[in-house]
């Protein structure tokens, strides 16, 4: 089961720009399915964008536009590109996996579609 790590959080204004990063290690990672979920203060787990196994992406409607999925399958790192931060997107992000066969996306799952979880990095935008 992989590992993951992320990094690249931090404090940023409005309309800023961060890169958040997942490193994966342990088994094969081109076999999982991934994502970055957020979590603000008194909320729910929220998705926030995924990359399928077969390389389709997917964004929340609150993020499109402005936040690019990606991953680099050689380093096995995925990593989130954040533009135009608002402030409701503070939150702790977390990098999820999965490798179970799903007939469909499981980000159309939510949490449930993933059942590996790095610790979380903070992301705070103010205004």
């Amino acid at each position: 089961q992989a590992q993951l790590v992320e990094s690249g959080g931090g404090s940023v204004q409005a309309g800023g720009s961060l890169r958040l990063s997942c490193a994966a290690s342990g088994d094969t990672y081109s076999t999982y399915y991934m994502g970055w979920f957020r979590q603000a203060p008194g909320k729910e787990r929220e998705g926030v964008a995924a990359i399928d196994r077969d390389g389709t992406t997917r964004y929340a409607d609150s993020v499109k536009g402005r936040f690019t999925i990606s991953q680099d399958n050689a380093k096995k790192i995925l990593y989130l590109q954040m533009n135009s931060l608002r402030p409701e997107d503070t939150a702790m992000y977390y990098c999820a996996a999965d490798r179970r066969r799903w007939l469909t996306s499981p980000f159309l799952h939510g949490v449930s579609g993933y059942n590996t979880w790095g610790q979380g990095t903070q992301v705070t935008v103010s205004s």
